[in-house]
């Protein structure tokens, strides 16, 4: 059985997803997800308690997202809040960010430099791809990472 925070993570994903461009098609999708009694009632409810809006995604498709997925950090914005997911494989770690916010936290990365791990960094608007040190596990430095990252709030 589904429940309430299940439907919200799932809820929350799909919007980051950005490719849900109406309300009925997100009811559909809840449904596909085991959501069986969920309404077009309760996903509206659910989008403004979120604060959720339509806007263009990469495509110029007009979807619904999250505004913290759209915000850009500002100087009283904490580090971890411009943070939307850290992952990696074999060879590095990649850091997804909210838009403009890469840049920054790139810059804090590579300021801690090789003793945490960290070779190098390149970043774009919204993604830094995160270098290890030659020998270092990227696992490490995946937990490395979300260490400085989720310790750093200016």
């Amino acid at each position: 059985m589904r429940t309430t925070h299940d439907l919200e993570n799932i809820f929350k994903t799909m919007l980051r997803e950005e490719n849900i461009s109406s309300q009925n098609e997100i009811v559909e999708y809840l449904k596909e997800k085991g959501f069986l009694h969920i309404n077009q009632s309760r996903v509206s409810r659910m989008l403004a308690s979120l604060g959720a809006v339509r806007t263009r995604n990469a495509r110029m498709e007009m979807v619904y997202c999250l505004p913290s997925e759209m915000g850009v950090p500002t100087t009283d914005t904490p580090l971890c809040k411009s943070i939307v997911d850290i992952t990696s494989n074999d060879t590095m770690v990649v850091t997804h960010t909210v838009p403009g916010a890469a840049p920054l936290i790139a810059r804090l990365l590579d300021s801690c430099g090789k003793p945490e791990g960290i070779l190098g960094t390149i970043a774009g608007d919204d993604t830094i791809f995160i270098v290890p040190v030659a020998g270092f596990n990227v696992g490490e430095l995946q937990q490395t990472v979300t260490n400085i990252l989720q310790t750093n709030h200016a």
